[in-house]
């Protein structure tokens, strides 16, 4: 009867020195007293990375418990799940009679572009997260891509809730005239205003610091909101089928304004929620809860009124209206990269 062997393959021998040197064991998380003051959040004492590690060690920390896991996770697989309904949605609705379905035509390109917008934030948002402990340098540049793809998402879902979304009669108004020029200024605004408070401001923060922030954001909010407020204050909710998506929306919304502007709850308990449930943990669910359930609804209202949607608006100022996202890209990534000139130039000197 001949022996088996259960020696590992020679083979197998001769990838375990590579495997070992392409993932390598990554050093264990520290307090927030062994981090630079940059890094550190209020309240939250333990679960950090180490600073100035290899970058493949902060790649491969997507799989390791720290108090940024949960961050990265969350607004990961929310774009994973963006991007696969909307490409179950072209697949279903594809077509349709008279025109009612996802077609590759001008009046369903606002709708891609909202999907793209909020995959970008998602994955901005994730990417920022997971590298941001890599240096000084790194953690500017990174939330600085995270407001870019903040404000890409602003007028992504501007354009998509004013085309689809709103009334008729709303659209004809003086603020319909003059919504998305508004709503792509506003956007680029948010954008300068984030970006300048990061470098302005350093820890501990002050309270005009998240004013600076908070403020142009909401401002923006209001006014890209505006159609569905509309839409939600003057019709009959059992009209259709978004409008009690379109309220979830709004008030999951609110809910991560709260907790994206107050450090709740660990300020009540220090230490206690750094690796699970502090509030800018919560802010990023209850963000993509707000992404997922605002696509349905967009998707529910581009059903709605896709077939006279040309008719209305007219094919040359729907090309022009998606023509102004990558406008609004560029400006916001022009402007990023001159804050990162001045946040290298800043971090320079003061290591003079």
């Amino acid at each position: 009867m001949p022996r088996v062997s259960f020696a590992p393959p020679s083979l197998f021998l001769t990838f375990l020195p590579l495997l070992d040197r392409l993932l390598p064991s990554l050093p264990p998380t520290v307090r927030d007293v062994d981090v630079p003051p940059l890094f550190r959040e209020r309240f939250i004492l333990s679960g950090y990375r180490p600073v100035g590690l290899p970058w493949r060690c902060y790649v491969l920390s997507l799989f390791q418990i720290h108090n940024e896991t949960l961050n990265v996770w969350s607004h990961l697989l929310a774009a994973v799940c963006v991007a696969l309904r909307f490409m179950a949605f072209t697949i279903l609705r594809g077509g349709g009679p008279e025109g009612q379905g996802f077609s590759a035509d001008v009046s369903s390109l606002p709708l891609v572009l909202y999907a793209l917008s909020a995959i970008t934030y998602l994955s901005c948002s994730a990417v920022a997260h997971l590298l941001q402990s890599h240096s000084e340098l790194s953690h500017y540049s990174m939330f600085l891509l995270d407001y870019v793809g903040v404000a890409v998402y602003q007028y992504g879902c501007a354009m998509a809730l004013f085309l689809y979304s709103a009334d008729t009669a709303w659209t004809q108004s003086m603020l319909g005239q003059v919504f998305l020029p508004a709503a792509a200024l506003l956007a680029w605004f948010s954008c300068a205003t984030c970006c300048y408070a990061k470098l302005r401001f350093r820890r501990p923060y002050p309270l005009h610091r998240k004013l600076c922030q908070v403020v142009p954001m909401g401002v923006a909010y209001l006014l890209d909101i505006s159609p569905v407020a509309h839409r939600l204050a003057t019709s009959s909710w059992t009209a259709g089928s978004a409008l009690p998506l379109h309220f979830l929306q709004v008030v999951l919304f609110l809910l991560s304004a709260f907790f994206f502007s107050c450090p709740v709850p660990e300020r009540f308990c220090p230490g206690c929620y750094d690796i699970v449930g502090h509030g800018h943990q919560l802010f990023h669910v209850l963000l993509s809860l707000c992404t997922l359930v605002q696509q349905e609804a967009l998707f529910q209202d581009f059903l709605w009124r896709r077939p006279a949607l040309v008719r209305e608006f007219g094919e040359q100022r729907l090309l022009l209206a998606c023509a102004s996202f990558p406008c609004l890209t560029l400006c916001c990534t022009m402007t990023a990269l001159a804050m990162r000139r001045r946040a290298r130039a800043q971090l320079m000197k003061e290591q003079i």
